[in-house]
């Protein structure tokens, strides 16, 4: 075997030795022909270095793309929650605008508040407010938006109090028809199915028109609240079932499902008319 070996190798070394001394014109086509033969599988070796080239650029590209969607998701979804907060800041600054504005208009002292919380069981009955006594606000306390009476305070802390709606049963306001002048006592009618918040005129006379649309304010009776208050307005009207009274559905003009800011009513305002009996009463007139 070792023998074969050396006579292999003698052999290509005489083949070699036979080659390099070939004539230039021989050894030229001999190489040719060795170009030519191994052309195409130089080309496919190429060719398939290539493939794998830009397979690999492709799959890097992908990567890069991929990477790049995911931060671009990001971006999108970081201004839509940008926009949205911008979106309720400027929402709550004309609200603010509107309720300040109001309370400048307003000849009332007026004590600002924000609502904090609601009542979880009822969602028409009570709200909290971020103010208490540390910011003079009392019990029994007329409370009110720019669009007319929320309700009236009922527990109060240093620094929270909460407000019972005029949509809670427990809720009486004494009232007036703006048109007729006629008196009634204004209820609620407790959380309601549909969502909306309503309330109820009872005790007003049987013999004075009351129709819908009717604007209904607070009387001034009582002492809870100031007089001239717009309640809201008249839906229905309904013969009382004793047969002596008439009562009416009332809708409220504050949106009670929406309350985000109110006012306290710190100070009650005279009108002309109040103004004139307190004069006349200080000066010993009649009333």
């Amino acid at each position: 075997m070792r023998d074969r070996s050396i006579v292999l190798w003698v052999v290509l070394g005489a083949v070699l030795l036979a080659v390099l001394n070939l004539p230039a014109s021989v050894s030229s086509q001999a190489k040719a022909a060795l170009r030519e033969g191994v052309a195409p599988l130089q080309g496919a070796l190429s060719g398939f270095t290539r493939w794998v080239g830009e397979s690999i650029r492709s799959v890097r590209g992908i990567g890069g793309l991929v990477r790049e969607n995911q931060q671009m998701s990001a971006e999108l979804v970081r201004l839509r929650n940008e926009v949205r907060d911008l979106q309720s800041l400027a929402q709550d600054n004309a609200a603010l605008r509107e309720q300040l504005q109001f309370s400048a208009q307003s000849g009332r002292r007026l004590t600002p508040c924000e609502v904090i919380a609601r009542d979880i069981t009822g969602w028409w009955q009570t709200i909290r407010l971020s103010k208490g006594v540390s910011d003079g606000v009392s019990m029994d306390m007329a409370v009110m938006t720019s669009d007319g009476l929320v309700g009236k305070t009922v527990d109060v802390s240093a620094r929270t109090s909460d407000v019972l709606l005029i949509s809670d049963a427990g809720c009486k306001v004494s009232a007036r028809v703006v048109r007729t002048g006629a008196f009634g006592v204004v209820s609620g009618n407790g959380p309601a199915r549909s969502g909306q918040a309503s309330c109820r005129m009872d005790f007003i006379n049987k013999n004075v028109p009351v129709l819908p649309g009717d604007e209904v304010v607070t009387s001034g009776l009582g002492g809870v609240f100031p007089k001239g208050l717009l309640i809201g307005y008249v839906d229905k009207v309904h013969k009382d079932e004793s047969g002596l009274f008439q009562r009416a559905d009332i809708i409220p003009k504050a949106d009670l499902g929406r309350l985000t800011y109110v006012f306290v009513v710190a100070e009650q305002s005279y009108g002309a008319d109040d103004y004139l009996m307190k004069t006349r009463s200080s000066e010993g007139g009649a009333p």
